[in-house]
């Protein structure tokens, strides 16, 4: 319906102008292309109403200019039917533009549940990315073709800003917080990354690549190179090392702590009566001010690791949750 509105021939006629006069990268993912549909409709109603308005106000100037010192114009009743069009019409144009961004909006905040995820810290000046399998990257992010991929994203720093605009896609990058974009990438290639928000004193270098593989491609990328551990199999390893396994208990067994075997993606409920979904926000929470995530029928004993955590150690530790999380519902199917 909103397509409708400005007409799918209309967008045929912009996009081909665009292609003979570029003034943005090529799209290149899923997203692209109802993004540049938008722009494309607020850049034609931009320039349509500019050009009418000004042409009115330049033909009313020389039309009812004073001719001559004594002249008074006679008094004038605007029509009904005009003051109803003046008003219905941008009022329906602002109406669809509300609902067509808003669509969009919802629709790209939320990643498909097959969604590839791969992690992000912001770091000044650089991009640190590793992939769950156990492969990492500096300022460059290998992904395949036509799959969904999420990247949960931190900072360990200052506030970052990660940006494709070939796949038309920016979010936030927040010290001591997690935020997520996902993308489709719909074409093999190499694009840019770019931080878009001002960091510091080398912000312009904070620069990276996006190659984008076909699967057979990406697969052997994963498997050539040097092979790390997985994160999984390092936070288990980190776990250890803190001694969290002796609070808590693998699933069916007791402990000081609560078992963490299942507990990602389900809600829990806390000694004050709320409910919180157990997420990669609540896990990092509960390491860094466990005060604050006290369950019923537990001591609040476990200490704070805060500032003791790089943020890819807090990443490990995040993944192996989420790996006993798996493990317990393929157990219970």
């Amino acid at each position: 319906m909103l397509m409708t509105f400005l007409g799918q021939t209309g967008l045929q006629h912009l996009g081909g102008a665009a292609a003979l006069f570029p003034v943005q990268p090529p799209d290149a993912s899923t997203i692209a292309g109802g993004v540049d549909q938008l722009y494309y409709l607020l850049t034609g109603v931009t320039v349509f109403f500019s050009v009418l308005i000004f042409s009115i106000i330049f033909y009313f100037m020389i039309k009812y200019r004073r001719r001559a010192p004594d002249e008074v114009p006679p008094e004038t009743h605007a029509p009904l039917a005009l003051e109803l069009a003046w008003t219905l019409i941008p009022s329906a144009i602002c109406v669809v533009i509300f609902f067509w961004a808003s669509y969009l909006y919802v629709r790209n905040a939320r990643p498909p549940a097959a969604s590839t995820e791969i992690f992000v810290i912001g770091k000044q000046w650089m991009w640190h990315i590793q992939h769950p399998e156990g492969p990492r990257e500096i300022n460059e992010l290998h992904v395949p073709v036509n799959q969904p991929v999420e990247l949960t994203m931190t900072s360990q720093d200052v506030i970052h800003d990660f940006y494709i605009p070939a796949f038309r896609v920016k979010k936030d990058v927040l010290p001591a917080r997690y935020t997520s974009l996902w993308f489709q990438a719909t074409k093999v290639g190499t694009y840019h990354i770019y931080c878009a928000q001002y960091c510091g004193t080398n912000h312009s270098e904070m620069i990276g690549w996006v190659y984008v593989m076909s699967p057979t491609d990406y697969a052997a990328w994963l498997a050539g190179g040097e092979q790390n551990e997985s994160m999984s199999a390092s936070g288990e390893h980190l776990f250890s090392l803190l001694g969290c396994s002796s609070c808590h208990a693998g699933a069916g067994q007791t402990g000081t702590g609560p078992s963490l075997a299942g507990i990602y993606g389900q809600s829990e409920k806390f000694s004050d009566g709320s409910e919180h979904l157990v997420d990669d926000t609540l896990i990092r929470q509960a390491i860094v001010q466990p005060d604050s995530v006290q369950l019923p029928n537990y001591k609040n004993i476990m200490p704070t690791f805060k500032g003791q955590l790089s943020e890819e150690q807090m990443l490990q530790l995040i993944a192996y949750v989420k790996s006993l999380g798996a493990e317990e519902r393929k157990n219970g199917q």
